[in-house]
């Protein structure tokens, strides 16, 4: 490529070059230098010496045109680029030169839309504010989704070599890559083909953009925590490609104009053996929560562990209760159920699936056979043995595809004898199929509600165990006898594990919250006594002053009455309860809304014709009924592959940052 010579900056006649530095001739101050750019030294000049910052009024950047000769037979196709140069004899006025001293010292062209005030910019076309961090990636998106038409064309892209390094990190964040992958050689290659001359980042500068991101995100929910008046705690247990085990600390609450919101605080590693596995975890969290300087805050904490890390000796150290995830109370509901017969079946539908999604031709034979028989174009779906609800996935489709897998396994030009007759389901085992699929069908749809990644999921775990308990899970008459087992096995596993037959339900958080979302609150599902507890336990919580704060005994806490003469005294006005009485009896007459509404704006608008029960109400709906919201979805399965690939050093980090992006 021919190029014009390039002059030497003026600024050079105040510094002077050593190394990797550069030295003020004027006051001594040493600058890093790197890429030939002069920017830093220029903005030295005008900041500490803005007399004797050199003028360069001959020094006007022109376009020029270089043509790339690599080709000389291909002229008529070869590519004009225009490049700026220092061209020097020029007569520019004092705007051009302002200008052109604007571009120089700002570098990004985004500075002709946005302005800055103090930690701030301001978009001078819409008057959107912006946080400013000494970069300007989040003006660029403003720009390119905002203002397409009015974004700078000068021929100077919009993302300079520092965007570039920003995006990259902003790119392991967001997808939890390894940071080690700015190294590899092929994204090395790549970065040097798109960017022109751009310096790499090392596996520490990129570090250090995220744990400056992180540091500034920590300072943040430290002053949203600080906001709050409770907060409800998961505890989500997981396994990386290292078998390293792992206990993520999360936290959800309520702010005050009623927006249910949650974060990662914290993720620790979880070592081995089952003794000094629950003293470690015990004590993860407590330090979780002395960090986050919410320990008089945390209402409940809800966590997936299956291996009593989180023991009952555990919960004697803490003020809150330990509620089991929802969705692990059900998988291992399914699981008690599944007697040997279903399990069979199971293996010989996935074999079956298996033969079609690896044998290319009995695949397309499907392919064609759907065509003919006018079925949905789809393939099979196998199931997977870490997640009982893809069962229920793989059957369906089954059964949606029965008689055109029939038809390909009976064609013996696309499969044997011999392997049609290990692979055909009979026809007692379809039957099963269709009989076991739509109750697997319901438990899924109960998981999807409670796992649905919405404000409020507490209040409908009662509602939706007893609905499944006292309807779904009844076996009926034309009920098989595997899946009359099934229900029955599932419907007493539910029972044990939810306590539904306890004289202590009234005072679960679940339930609770149940009472206190106005979808629920009538409690229909429970019997004539169950509902007068349920309402007597509310209005006993909303005469109990929070002590949680305290360091109260656990005999003390386990007893509220006692608790109450102590702190009260035998004396004490009834108003108080009263008012209470009244505001339980005004919720309840209200009419109740449709399932359809968000319990957190009706609690928005009404919080003021109920306020002792609004703040009880900000208490127990914060709890979530899952230690991983969205586990079901493409997204919550997504997260919960990208990171299993984490490094142990980087894991707190990444996905801290990740989540609360």
């Amino acid at each position: 490529m021919k190029r014009t010579g390039r002059r030497r900056s003026s600024v050079w006649d105040c510094f002077e070059q050593t190394g990797n530095f550069v030295r003020c001739m004027k006051c001594n101050a040493t600058l890093k230098y790197c890429g030939g750019a002069t920017t830093s030294m220029m903005n030295h000049m005008s900041r500490h010496h803005s007399s004797a910052t050199p003028m360069d009024e001959d020094e006007k950047p022109v376009i020029c045109t270089v043509q790339c000769i690599e080709d000389e037979n291909a002229s008529n196709n070869s590519e004009i680029t225009q490049v700026a140069v220092m061209s020097p004899n020029i007569n520019i006025t004092p705007a051009e030169r302002d200008s052109s001293e604007r571009k120089r010292l700002k570098r990004s062209s985004v500075w002709d839309i946005f302005i800055k005030v103090d930690d701030e910019v301001h978009c001078t076309m819409c008057g959107t504010k912006l946080k400013y961090r000494s970069s300007t990636t989040s003006m660029m998106y403003h720009i390119r989704n905002k203002h397409q038409d009015a974004a700078p064309n000068d021929g100077v892209s919009l993302a300079t070599h520092a965007e570039v390094t920003e995006l990259i990190s902003r790119m392991i964040e967001k997808d939890m890559l390894p940071i080690s992958m700015v190294s590899g050689d092929g994204f090395r290659e790549l970065l040097a083909y798109t960017v022109h001359s751009y310096k790499m980042p090392s596996v520490g500068d990129v570090t250090r953009i995220i744990e400056g991101r992180f540091h500034e995100k920590v300072e943040e929910l430290m002053v949203q925590l600080g906001r709050v008046e409770k907060v409800a705690l998961t505890a989500d247990f997981w396994t990386g490609l290292t078998f390293q085990r792992y206990m993520t600390m999360s936290c959800s609450f309520i702010t005050e104009d009623w927006q249910g919101r949650s974060a990662v605080l914290q993720t620790h590693k979880v070592s081995a053996g089952s003794h000094s596995t629950a003293d470690t975890v015990t004590e993860s969290v407590l330090s979780t929560v002395q960090a986050w300087a919410i320990a008089g805050k945390v209402t409940s904490c809800v966590h997936n562990d299956t291996q009593n890390s989180l023991s009952v000796q555990a919960c004697t150290r803490v003020t809150w209760d330990y509620t089991i995830c929802f969705a692990t109370t059900l998988q291992r509901a399914v699981s008690d159920g599944l007697s040997e017969d279903l399990l069979r079946i199971v293996v010989a539908a996935g074999k079956l699936v298996k033969h079609f999604n690896r044998n290319l031709l009995a695949n397309e034979a499907l392919e064609q056979k759907q065509v003919q028989m006018c079925l949905p174009q789809r393939k099979l779906i196998q199931s997977s043995k870490d997640r009982w609800d893809t069962i229920c996935d793989m059957f369906e489709r089954l059964l949606e595809q029965r008689w055109a897998i029939k038809a390909v396994l009976s064609d013996r030009s696309v499969t044997s004898r011999q392997e049609a007759q290990t692979l055909e389901i009979e026809d007692d085992c379809w039957q099963i199929i269709e009989n076991f699929t739509p109750v697997l069908a319901t438990l899924k749809w109960a998981t999807t509600v409670i796992s649905a990644d919405t404000e409020v999921s507490i209040s409908n775990i009662y509602p939706i165990t007893f609905s499944l308990v006292q309807t779904h899970l009844v076996p009926k008459e034309n009920d098989v006898e595997q899946v009359s087992e099934f229900k029955l096995k599932v419907q007493q596993s539910l029972r044990n594990h939810m306590e539904v037959d306890s004289n202590d339900l009234a005072s679960k958080p679940a339930l609770i919250a149940s009472m206190l979302d106005p979808r629920h609150k009538h409690l229909s599902f429970l019997t004539p006594t169950g509902r007068l507890a349920a309402k007597d336990e509310q209005q006993e919580t909303l005469v109990t002053p929070d002590i949680s704060q305290a360091a109260v005994p656990s005999q003390i806490r386990s007893d509220t009455k006692n608790t109450m003469v102590l702190l009260l005294g035998d004396n004490y006005s009834s108003s108080y309860a009263t008012d209470s009485e009244a505001q339980v009896d005004y919720y309840l007459r209200d009419i109740a809304p449709s399932l359809d509404i968000n319990p957190l704006d009706w609690w928005r608008v009404n919080g003021p014709r109920f306020p002792k029960l609004a703040t009880l109400a900000r208490h127990y709906l914060c709890v979530p009924g899952v230690s991983l919201p969205s586990l079901l979805s493409e997204a919550g399965q997504t997260f919960a592959t990208m990171r299993r690939r984490l490094s142990p050093e980087h894991v707190d980090m990444m996905i801290f940052v990740n989540r609360n992006a």
